[in-house]
């Protein structure tokens, strides 16, 4: 293998070794566990959008100015460790989430670290994108390296489901008990997500320290100097961002519509769990599914980008899935997009992996084109800067997505109405994304 392919690879691993923390923890099995947890679905649903809005609100603040530091100072692989030791330790934390005697507070400030560390290593890997490879294949190493990554996903959630989440009877998904003499009554299987989560990102990103170099860049000043600069930089470029109309259009486009997408990712298995009255092994089967459209869709979508660009890629994802956040509203145990159902019908059910398939294949290939276009946008020059405001703007309104739909639930008591304020994000999304030029404020074939 080329160093060059090895670089790739070893790219493609962050993915690989990131993308339980979405998969198991977000959205398939933790989350739905926190519903038995808390035993009420609305409350765990009101307690999921409060702390994760929170974590959001701080990854806004602090992401850009992370940026415009390691621009400045260089050493992207320095700040890689530092996310990476929080990742592993706020996933082990929720190990601890022990039925009657955990501490709600010390959870969740656990699983906040644990995504801190995540997003924050995105950036700096993101940013890596365009010295991947030339213009031309940026669309097609995106797409299939969030493809990897959702393959990775997929195998953990399997393994998880197979061998250590236990269902009602105390048993995984093959019938068996929880491996390694883990204790089903105290749900020590699913318990397990937070270990395992850690355990496969030391392991897969040892490719990555391993195979991915930094190209050599000289660094402008020491880290003191470009921390002490990098608010009145950042506050320079936020003002100067309404004079660059596609990137600013995109920033806030994506805003919406990411936010909107993180939203079905962090509330769908609660809410299948509280509305459909899934348990976590029918929610991690859910998961399956979506992982496996998932992965096929955003390798698919990257060689529609590097065809067509990412521009139609991302609006034709967008106004799926709104139509699917207007679906999920309507399913419900007793009724489906409008039509009563018996209680005992599969129909909601079946309605309901639909749904699931169409959320990973969309979103699968919008996240993969999105960052694509967030380097057709860029000056090469700052583009960690750059992938910083790309995370503030995904972060910005981060909370709304959650805290709305916390809000809505709690005033309602309803987890399906609480959903509905998705339904307006994908739609901003999708109207702001009329101003974004296809190759951004550029000439065209510059990146």
């Amino acid at each position: 293998m080329t160093s060059a392919k090895k670089r790739i690879w070893g790219w493609f691993f962050f993915d690989w070794a990131s993308q339980p923390y979405n998969t198991l923890l977000i959205t398939f099995i933790f989350a739905p566990y926190m519903k038995d947890l808390l035993g009420d679905g609305s409350r765990a649903q009101t307690v999921w959008g409060y702390g994760i809005g929170a974590a959001g609100l701080f990854i806004a603040l602090c992401a850009p100015l992370l940026g415009v530091i390691a621009d400045k100072a260089g050493g992207r692989m320095r700040f890689l460790w530092l996310f990476s030791v929080m990742y592993v330790i706020g996933s082990w934390g929720l190990w601890y989430a022990i039925p009657g005697d955990f501490n709600l507070f010390l959870i969740m400030l656990c699983f906040a670290i644990g995504l801190v560390g995540m997003e924050f290593a995105t950036i700096f890997t993101n940013a890596m994108l365009p010295d991947l490879g030339p213009a031309e294949e940026i669309g097609k190493i995106s797409g299939s390296g969030w493809a990897f990554g959702y393959v990775g996903g997929l195998i953990a959630l399997v393994f998880m489901l197979l061998f250590l989440a236990e269902g009602e009877s105390g048993k995984t998904l093959l019938g068996i008990s929880p491996l390694f003499g883990l204790d089903a009554a105290t749900r020590e299987g699913t318990r397990s997500v937070g270990p395992l989560t850690a355990i496969w990102y030391v392991v897969f990103m040892v490719p990555f320290f391993l195979w991915v170099k930094e190209p050599a860049r000289t660094a402008t000043m020491g880290m003191m100097a470009a921390a002490r600069t990098a608010w009145p930089e950042l506050r320079q470029s936020l003002r100067g961002l309404p004079e660059q109309r596609s990137l600013f259009a995109y920033l806030a486009s994506s805003m919406f519509y990411r936010d909107a997408l993180n939203g079905m990712y962090v509330f769908g298995g609660i809410y299948a769990a509280g509305v459909l009255h899934w348990h976590v092994i029918d929610v991690g089967i859910f998961g399956i599914l979506a992982s496996i459209t998932g992965a096929l869709f955003a390798w698919l979508g990257g060689k529609a980008d590097s065809r067509f660009g990412p521009k139609p890629v991302i609006a034709v994802c967008v106004l799926v899935l709104t139509l699917v956040a207007i679906g999920v509203v309507l399913i419900s145990r007793t009724s489906v997009f409008g039509l009563p159902v018996e209680a005992t019908s599969k129909l909601p059910d079946i309605a309901f992996y639909i749904m699931g398939g169409l959320i990973g294949a969309a979103g699968g290939a919008l996240q993969s084109a999105s960052r694509t276009m967030m380097v057709r946008q860029s000056d090469p020059a700052r583009i960690t800067e750059s992938f910083g405001l790309y995370a503030l703007a995904g972060k910005f309104t981060s909370f709304i997505a959650p805290l709305t739909i916390g809000v809505v639930t709690d005033i309602t008591g309803s987890q399906q109405l609480g959903i509905s304020p998705l339904i307006g994000l994908f739609l901003i999304g999708l109207f702001l994304l009329f101003w974004v030029k296809p190759q951004g404020d550029r000439k065209l074939g510059q990146v």
